[in-house]
């Protein structure tokens, strides 16, 4: 492990939730083992891989990152890390999340550094060496600037965001050049899963049964769900569920009722609907409310 960095997070560790009311960057190293599952969360997040190889799964596509590569996950986007045997052994990135808060206070009238990770939504991208190194540079400072030895000094917090708001309007100007976007080519598709997710999206307020989506995709219900699994690393229940969950967490962040943020998603009852909600996001949708509209404010 690098001297620099005393924040590392362990292959193990299956946290997918800030600590931090701002930011937090680690250095992870190899295969991921805790965190696999298909997840989503309500900050940005930002991972560079400085060795190896690294591959993630994103709704409906798989991204395959080397030495060099950036790739920026917008909030409440399905994603999972995706295994290739022998691929990630040796792998080490850097993992930076940030709030939505910490990037508004960042940004200016003219200038919205959330715009990375909206405007094109989740996506990967390798610049030319020399931004690279840039941008590696800029995120070797912010890191060893949140270690221990420079966690208590004055102006803490001034160095924090000055470095952050440096990375960002460098990483949003170059994120504007499509010559260093992944293209299509780059990208592993899989059809099955845009298809579920765009049937879904289409009837989210309808009872969405496996044999109805089996018969949509042509499969027999047994292959179908298989390979779905296979693909995703989750049920297709459990994929209909995150779906609705987030439909239902952009109407309430929106300011929708509580009842009729579950019933449009498709929730039929508002048990089940807690339930699953609690179960993902870790507090209850009411709590969830204040901590957006009053704490974040609204979208």
């Amino acid at each position: 492990m690098s001297k620099n960095f005393t924040k590392y997070m362990l292959p193990e560790d299956e946290r997918q939730y800030m600590l931090d009311d701002q930011f937090e960057i680690y250095e992870k190293h190899g295969a991921p083992i805790g965190a696999t599952g298909i997840h989503t969360h309500n900050f940005y997040e930002l991972i560079y891989v400085m060795e190896g190889e690294f591959s993630s799964f994103i709704e409906n596509s798989t991204y395959n990152l080397k030495k060099g590569d950036f790739l920026l996950i917008d909030q409440n986007v399905m994603h999972r890390y995706h295994y290739v045997e022998k691929k990630h052994d040796h792998s080490r990135r850097i993992v930076l999340w940030m709030k939505r808060d910490m990037l508004r206070q960042m940004s200016s009238e003219d200038v919205d550094l959330s715009r990375c990770f909206t405007e094109k939504g989740s996506g990967a991208y390798h610049f030319p060496i020399y931004y690279e190194e840039m941008l590696r540079g800029m995120l070797m400072k912010i890191a060893l600037a949140d270690s221990p030895e420079l966690m208590h000094i004055k102006g803490k917090k001034l160095l924090d965001k000055s470095y952050l708001t440096l990375f960002f309007v460098y990483l949003n100007e170059l994120c504007c050049r499509e010559e260093f976007y992944f293209s299509e080519e780059e990208l592993v598709s899989h059809p099955l899963v845009k298809e579920v997710s765009d049937y879904v999206d289409c009837h989210v307020e309808e009872t969405i049964s496996v044999d109805q989506l089996a018969c949509h995709v042509n499969m027999s219900k047994y292959h179908f769900l298989r390979r779905f699994k296979e693909l995703t690393g989750m049920t297709v229940h459990s994929f209909i569920n995150n779906k609705r969950l987030i439909l239902a967490c952009e109407k309430i962040r929106r300011n929708c009722p509580i009842t009729q943020a579950y019933q449009s998603a498709g929730f039929t009852d508002y048990s089940s609907f807690y339930r699953n909600f609690r179960s993902v996001y870790g507090l209850s949708p009411k709590d969830y409310r204040k901590y957006y509209i009053h704490g974040e404010g609204t979208d």
